[in-house]
């Protein structure tokens, strides 16, 4: 007896995991494969990063999603590499063969040439990244409480965000919900609603690939609450105790110890594996170019999908790296895996934009659906529903949802947790701690 078709996916992602539950009454066989043990809904990363929710709020084990699935088994590893002539996944510490492949191993951040940068500027794709800023951010606070000289502590106080698309956004709102309301009364040296919050962006606008009204209500939206909103600005340097910004011909160097990545990402680095390997290839985010249907040419068998894939649309665009698109592509490679034996094909693959959305801060939002645009509490409200039932599953909606409603409530953020094992590096020198209640605003 043959032995089924060994489908193998790389990353447990919105991609991986769709194509994996698409695939779970096919007569294949399919390994699943990543380096987390669980599921990441990772556009609500920056609610982990600003203390509004647990990891677990936003986060399932892969085995847990995929128990009733038999036709299904989960790996622990990483992939490092692809061998395309022998048709085997290279792992850190083994190997795996396969029939077909998926690769849907995701992003990480781009730094444009300045990976020195990344040690001071976190970006936002994993529950490591997100804890991380958390306790960034959180500190920047502590240092300030205890620190007397007003320059250093104005510098402990300043947060700059730089990328001003979806999770800038959603960052730089937060950030400010968090320092004029939540941590409002919890210091008795200093006032937190007079920390400095920047969102820097390059180009025009922010929200770019939104319509430009809904961009300007975006801008009002966080200058209303407390952002100051810099576009048509660049990075040139980014240091421990500082950002260098220039804009035009000036260069202005601000004084801060916490600067948070959220200007651009990069493919994983699998992609240019493939690339080199079967001749595709790569556009200037280092995406792999696929064909209509979603594979590599020469290689039917090797699919790409999600954050690793340059897909176009119809009118030859290239998409977005949203979960959506990952999602649809992913439907689409499990469909027509599961057509081939019969020698049946699909149309190539067309995305179907249902809109796109984007959350500002409390009651604030911006929803484009094309044949409708609005923002402010209804979009909210609207951002609100469908991203609590993208949510993959029941307890993690009923917690979200409880969250979420204590802190509409209360606006309180019950995460605000500093964890980590090493030693607490209060950002900066800081001094003696002050007599309580100097410097307090009232």
């Amino acid at each position: 007896m043959n032995a089924p078709h060994h489908v193998v996916i790389i990353g447990g992602g919105f991609g991986g995991l769709t194509a994996a539950r698409r695939l779970r009454r096919a007569p294949v066989r399919v390994t699943l494969v990543d380096r987390q043990n669980f599921h990441l809904f990772q556009p609500l990363l920056y609610q982990v990063a600003t203390g509004g929710l647990s990891p677990a709020n936003i986060a399932t084990p892969l085995r847990a999603l995929l128990k009733r699935q038999q036709n299904t088994a989960v790996i622990l590893a990483e992939v490092v590499e692809i061998d395309v002539q022998r048709r085997r996944a290279i792992l850190s510490d083994g190997e795996l063969d396969y029939d077909t492949l998926i690769v849907a191993a995701g992003a990480r951040h781009h730094y444009f040439g300045h990976a020195e940068w990344e040690q001071h500027a976190p970006g936002l794709k994993t529950i490591e990244n997100a804890t991380r800023i958390r306790r960034r951010i959180l500190l920047a606070f502590e240092a300030a409480e205890r620190e007397t000289d007003p320059v250093r502590r104005q510098a402990c106080l300043t947060f700059v965000v730089v990328g001003a698309g979806p999770t800038g956004v959603e960052l730089a709102g937060t950030l400010a919900e968090l320092a004029h309301h939540t941590l409002r009364k919890d210091f008795r040296n200093i006032d937190p609603s007079t920390a400095r919050i920047l969102l820097v962006e390059c180009a025009d606008r922010v929200l770019q690939p939104y319509p430009s009204g809904l961009s300007a209500k975006a801008a009002r939206a966080l200058t209303r609450l407390g952002v100051t909103v810099r576009t048509g600005t660049n990075v040139t340097e980014v240091l421990a105790d500082s950002v260098t910004l220039r804009s035009g011909e000036q260069d202005e160097r601000i004084a801060t110890h916490t600067v948070l990545w959220a200007a651009g990402v990069e493919a994983s680095p699998l992609a240019q594996n493939l690339a080199s390997a079967t001749g595709a290839t790569l556009d200037r985010s280092c995406r792999v170019t696929v064909l209509p249907d979603l594979t590599l040419p020469g290689h039917p068998e090797i699919f790409v999908i999600g954050d690793m894939a340059h897909c176009s649309d119809q009118a030859g665009k290239p998409l977005p790296g949203v979960a959506p698109v990952a999602i649809q592509q992913a439907k689409y490679a499990a469909d027509l895996i599961q057509l081939r034996p019969s020698g049946r094909a699909l149309s190539p693959f067309h995305y179907k934009d249902r809109g796109t959305m984007s959350t500002i801060g409390r009651a604030e939002a911006v929803v484009d659906l094309g044949w409708l645009r609005f923002s402010g509490f209804i979009a909210w409200l609207v951002w609100l529903f469908v991203h609590l039932m993208s949510l993959v599953t029941f307890g993690n909606r009923a917690l979200v949802l409880m969250q979420w409603a204590g802190n509409y409530v209360t606006r309180n953020r019950s995460a605000r947790l500093i964890t980590g094992e090493s030693p607490l590096p209060l950002v900066g020198r800081a001094s003696s701690p002050p007599a309580a209640g100097i410097d307090r605003a009232p």
